[in-house]
């Protein structure tokens, strides 16, 4: 189940950018959302997992995550492989735990052990080698983006972690999915005036379905699946397999060219990310990938 959750959340990145050549961002992400909360929540009827929600604050809380884990990310991550290529906003993206490290110190409490803070080191090295080489020129603005993108999920964990929903996780991944499907679809209303599917193609069209019915819809309740079988600090490792394959695939499908330098900046991350979920007592597991 884990190596097909890698898969799913790998192969979504080129199938993204593929969708986004034809299709607005926000009128391609109104219809993945609306897709994955609709799975979703058949997922959940199917397990009998539970919707219910206590009270106002734990919604008040549900919002906020959804805003920060999906709106930010789905939206965020769109716009950035618009100006920059594929491979490069993977990864960013996945500097997440990264993020997550830097923000529990001060909200929760947690402070960076040895190997942490080595990975953070490591982590800063592999940003830098991603990022230099651009400003010769002009760093694309989907750069930070993708870069924003990880700090947001990495917000998102975060804040979970602190507000302690009281709801079963699967239901608060439900319903944040679903938030998430109106914020978005009352975006796309204010700036594209209405849904433009029209002139996309077979292939945009599908790769917005199968992002929508099998990223945002079923790798989320195999990723649950996974979690209640697995070690959480061996499912959260398990799914840095995902930007390894959404690199790969944007190499193949995409034809995205990897420099040497590329190549370098991306191991730094990867391995600073690896090390700071190996090195947690109590590891931050990687909740949700929301593409």
């Amino acid at each position: 189940m884990l190596v097909v959750l890698c898969c799913l959340w790998g192969l979504s990145w080129p199938l993204i950018k593929i969708a986004l050549f034809e299709i607005p961002p926000f009128s391609m992400r109104t219809v993945t959302s609306a897709l994955g909360a609709l799975v979703l929540y058949l997922v959940c009827r199917f397990k009998g997992r539970s919707l219910h929600i206590p009270n106002a604050t734990a919604w008040a809380h549900v919002i906020i995550a959804s805003l920060l884990n999906v709106v930010a990310f789905v939206v965020f991550g769109s716009f950035a492989q618009l100006t920059a290529a594929t491979s490069r906003v993977t990864i960013l993206a996945y500097t997440m735990p990264i993020w997550a490290v830097l923000l529990a110190w001060p909200v929760l409490g947690e402070r960076p052990n040895r190997i942490q803070a080595i990975a953070l080191g490591l982590c800063a090295a592999g940003l830098a080698i991603l990022i230099y080489p651009l400003t010769e020129t002009r760093i694309p603005p989907g750069i930070w983006l993708a870069l924003l993108t990880g700090i947001c999920w990495g917000a998102g964990t975060v804040y979970l972690k602190w507000a302690r929903i009281d709801a079963d996780p699967m239901g608060v991944a439900s319903w944040q999915v679903t938030v998430a499907f109106v914020v978005i679809t009352v975006c796309m209303l204010l700036f594209e005036g209405r849904l433009h599917l029209g002139a996309a193609h077979a292939p945009a069209l599908l790769a917005m379905v199968s992002t929508g019915i099998f990223a945002n819809g079923v790798a989320y309740g195999l990723w649950f699946a996974v979690v209640r079988r697995l070690p959480a600090a061996t499912a959260s490792l398990g799914v840095l397999g995902s930007p390894v394959i959404g690199v790969v695939a944007s190499i193949l499908i995409l034809g995205d060219r990897l420099t040497a330098t590329d190549m370098t900046g991306f191991a730094l991350v990867f391995v600073a990310s690896a090390c700071v979920l190996f090195a947690r007592k109590a590891p931050i597991v990687v909740t949700t990938q929301p593409t």
